[in-house]
């Protein structure tokens, strides 16, 4: 069998204003990054933005396991799916991190023969977007230090600082740190690396509808407190103009294709366990405006990844999308059925069918926002026949519509059924329809989130949360979306609980108030902002690829 990486390699890669011109895209509207991947020029975005909406095709997926369901993968096949039925298609992903395609999971660029290239070029440096997060980020951290050394004008209280340095890649001893030591007239002072991923700047590029919007959103992010407990904002320290200069080229979308052709937009990757986990509005936006059918994707499962693409992105562009798929995968329903993760391949009917009822409860999430769903059982190798019929015959007694989808070994033949299945399941919906409205209270945002999606009982907070709501209320932040921190792996606060837990309750420890992104973040559980490396992480398979595939020599 060949490696993803052997079948990219082997594609016959047409030069990117070719494929730019099945969505009537011109050569001079791109800016070329060689011959595979370029940008998307404003110019062209503004000639499209009063074109009516195509329609919007959500591909999210059950809990999934640590190394991830396929989800990258249906979305990239279901594309070329729809595509080759006729419909003008594009495809609109997140931008990998480093930290996970260093880390377990790997590349982020689908697989098999649903897979966006140039693959390598994706999954490694790209176009330099999160680059230029990573320097805006930092720009931010070295000018609150300089303000503290040159006397602190704003009387910037130095241990209530929250902004936090920021680097892309999993790397566990920065979650804290001290700076300010190298000189007398400095101040020491605690301090800490988010990946940078979970910066809010992420979060503002992917979530700003053009250059304006993103220069407010910029001035808008808090940083820290003075000492009379009021908060300091990136505007206050006179850095806006010069965050947006780094982020000139970073927040136009990168057009590449996939092995069959198909347009795709690649832009944005905010962390979905932390920040809002969606590529960017102004990618999906433009998409939707060029094509008939946009199919895109959210972070992880349902009730992470859907909830906050529903409640956050999807409020802030006032649309919903037509359909949603839901991926699921027969080792993924065994681990939620019992078994371990050293023994997912093997067969086992009765675990597979404990397992769906983690599945149920996402089709219940799903069906709150009022949006058409299909199931797509993502074909692995080792599915066995007894496994699938246990899921088919399941989805087909209770009336859910579900296709075997094998586009991992097919391509878009292998995604055929599912594509027809989600054509005809797309309706136009042209109203946002979100779990809560903005203005309840934060506690009742939270709740409604924590019992309608997760299945939990109740929330509880601890003193500093509590606090903390108190002070927000105050600051008129009350009145902004939540996103919830949390892991992937559960339903529930602990990654351990697997399956549909019930009677539990969910802890929020702590929130972030993200202001220009325009939502405030609640931290539950053990969740980090850093993550760390595993003991044998994707890095040591990379001493294997050929020295002519990276081209250095």
């Amino acid at each position: 069998m060949l490696t993803d990486l052997e079948i990219a390699q082997k594609a016959k890669m047409a030069k990117i204003d070719t494929i730019a011109e099945k969505i009537g895209l011109k050569t001079e509207e791109l800016e070329l990054y060689g011959n595979y991947k370029a940008k998307v020029s404003f110019e062209a975005i503004n000639r499209y933005k009063n074109n009516p909406r195509g329609k919007i095709i959500l591909v999210t997926a059950i809990t999934p396991t640590k190394a991830g369901e396929g989800k990258s993968t249906t979305t990239i096949g279901l594309g070329d799916s729809i595509a080759k039925l006729g419909f003008n298609t594009m495809i609109a992903l997140r931008e990998p991190s480093l930290g996970p395609v260093m880390g377990v999971k790997g590349g982020a660029a689908g697989g098999g023969y649903a897979q966006v290239v140039p693959m390598e070029d994706i999954n490694l440096h790209f176009t330099g977007d999160i680059h230029a997060i990573t320097a805006a980020n930092n720009l931010i951290s070295a000018v609150i230090d300089n303000h503290l050394f040159h006397g602190n004008e704003l009387n910037i209280d130095p241990e209530k600082i929250i902004w936090k340095r920021a680097m892309d890649m999993n790397d566990r001893s920065l979650r804290k740190i001290q700076v300010g030591l190298s000189m007398k007239k400095e101040t020491p002072r605690y301090d800490a690396f988010d990946i940078s991923v979970a910066s809010e700047v992420m979060a503002v590029l992917c979530l700003s509808k053009d250059v304006e919007d993103l220069k407010k959103r910029l001035g808008d992010m808090v940083i820290g407190y003075n000492t009379d407990d009021k908060p300091v904002t990136v505007a206050d320290l006179k850095v806006t103009g010069a965050l947006a200069m780094l982020l000139r080229e970073a927040i136009k979308p990168n057009i590449v294709q996939t092995l069959e052709g198909t347009p795709a937009l690649i832009h944005g990757g905010p962390f979905a366990n932390i920040a809002h986990g969606c590529n960017s509005i102004i990618a999906t936006d433009f998409a939707s405006r060029a094509a008939d059918f946009v199919v895109t994707e959210a972070g992880f499962g349902v009730d992470l990844g859907m909830e906050k693409f529903m409640d956050i992105k999807m409020r802030t562009m006032d649309t919903m999308p037509s359909a949603v798929v839901i991926v699921v995968s027969l080792r993924a329903l065994k681990i939620h059925g019992g078994v371990s993760d050293k023994e997912m391949n093997n067969e086992n009917v009765a675990a597979v069918t404990k397992g769906i009822s983690n599945l149920e409860k996402h089709i219940e999430s799903v069906q709150k926002y009022k949006v058409p769903y299909v199931i797509a059982l993502n074909k692995f190798y080792t599915d066995t026949d007894l496994e699938i019929e246990a899921v088919m015959n399941w989805a087909k007694k209770n009336n859910h519509e579900i296709s075997l989808s094998e586009v991992f070994e097919k391509g878009s033949e292998g995604g055929l059924d599912l594509a027809k299945k989600v054509v005809n399941k797309a309706i136009s919906i042209n109203k946002n329809n979100p779990l809560y409205t903005l203005d309840l209270s934060i506690k009742e945002k939270i709740e409604r989130i924590a019992k309608e999606i997760y299945g939990a009982d109740g929330v509880i907070y601890t003193e500093t949360a509590e606090e903390q709501i108190s002070s927000f209320n105050d600051l008129g932040w009350d009145k902004l979306s939540i996103c919830m921190a949390k892991t992937p792996l559960s339903l529930s606060d602990d990654a351990n609980i697997k399956g549909r837990p019930t009677n539990f309750k969910i802890t929020v420890r702590e929130f972030k108030p993200s202001i220009g992104a325009g939502f405030i973040v609640a931290l539950t559980g053990a969740v980090m902002t850093m993550p760390g490396l595993p003991k044998h992480g994707a890095y040591e398979n990379m001493d294997v690829i050929d020295q002519k595939i990276i081209g250095l020599f």
